[in-house]
């Protein structure tokens, strides 16, 4: 067996067949407090591609973190190649303060690559991206819907990436939605290095979520057998074939007031589907949100209290209503037959 080398990060070797937690120096605070990057590093005792798992770019994307720690707790990893960065929370500031944003008010996912003499975001962004991206063959990043919204597990990825698209259906997430690349982003900026990101939406900022949680854990792991990086035995199979959306629309309130949802992410719609009822205080008046066209709910607001123009479902388009029905029946299915990975899960 031709046995790996040691990994290096961060100025540490690790050995291969051990792990080990490197913390990167970032900055630091204003009382003299160090603040620093934890990147977990399972290195594998046999060669093979290099993955990184990133969460909390967005700091009040709490879910990410969830998934991460189980993740390193998930029995598969104990005979893996390859090796695995896991980095639960790349924006320290943002999870420390609850808030997506950096002390700054700058979002870290629209400052990268970054710069070594920028600002603090782009101080983090160029840290994550020369210590961890620059490093890795592929990239699974981890997010949630803002606060106040949700988002059914979903995978985005490049339009007209062969390789993505195919390590985004061996996820398995109900949903694959194509998804253009921002300026400042992770993803854009690691596919001009020529790194390859799968990005996984799942729940509210702030929140667990069950599903987006065992979805999240069981794609990264099935994502890792489909590289080579893991074998068959523990690795979760997916129930359904998930549905690729190539189109999404938001549907936004024709008026203020305060919103009754008839729907929920997740549910498969038709034209004309009520989505929903937004009212004044007094009842007096009622304006229905009407769905213009099929779709699967991919994302929607939680709060009741709209104003006029607010973004309030997210809808994908579908080409095959039953094979979009075949992957939520999945989802359903996978949920209940999902390790849990660890024994002091609580639901």
């Amino acid at each position: 067996m031709v046995k790996a080398q040691p990994f290096e990060i961060g100025g540490e070797k690790i050995a291969p067949g051990t792990r080990r937690t490197v913390d990167l120096p970032v900055s630091t605070l204003s009382d003299h407090t160090p603040v620093t990057m934890s990147v977990h590093v399972v290195h594998g005792r046999r060669p093979g591609p290099v993955l990184f798992v990133s969460a909390a770019v967005h700091g009040d994307e709490v879910i990410g973190v969830e998934i991460v720690r189980r993740l390193l707790r998930a029995s598969p990893l104990g005979s893996m190649a390859g090796t695995l960065m896991a980095v639960p929370i790349v924006n320290t500031f943002g999870f420390l303060n609850q808030s997506r944003y950096l002390p700054d008010r700058r979002d870290l996912n629209r400052s990268f690559p970054g710069s070594a003499q920028g600002s603090l975001a782009a101080r983090l962004a160029h840290i994550f991206m020369t210590q961890v991206v620059a490093r890795a063959d592929l990239g699974i990043d981890l997010h949630s819907a803002a606060i106040h919204r949700s988002n059914l597990p979903q995978i985005r990825l490049s339009a007209g990436n062969d390789r993505l698209e195919d390590l985004g259906r061996a996820f398995g997430a109900p949903v694959i939605l194509h998804s253009k690349l921002r300026d400042g982003s992770l993803r854009m900026a690691a596919e001009e290095a020529g790194i390859d990101v799968l990005l996984y939406e799942a729940g509210e900022a702030l929140r667990f979520d069950e599903l987006g949680a065992r979805s999240g854990v069981s794609g990264i792991l099935r994502v890792m057998r489909r590289m080579g990086m893991l074998g068959a035995k523990g690795v979760p199979k997916p129930r359904a074939k998930p549905v690729l959306c190539d189109t999404s629309v938001w549907y936004r309130a024709p008026a203020g007031g305060l919103l009754r949802a008839y729907r929920t992410a997740g549910d498969l719609i038709e034209s004309g589907t009520v989505l929903g009822a937004i009212s004044d205080p007094f009842g007096e008046r009622e304006v229905e949100l009407t769905a213009s066209r099929p779709g699967i709910i991919v994302g929607r607001s939680n709060m009741p209290v709209v104003n006029e123009g607010d973004a309030l479902f997210h809808v994908a388009d579908i080409g095959k209503p039953a094979h979009a029905e075949a992957a939520m029946e999945g989802i359903a299915a996978q949920m209940e037959a999902a390790p849990l990975f660890d024994e002091d899960e609580i639901i």
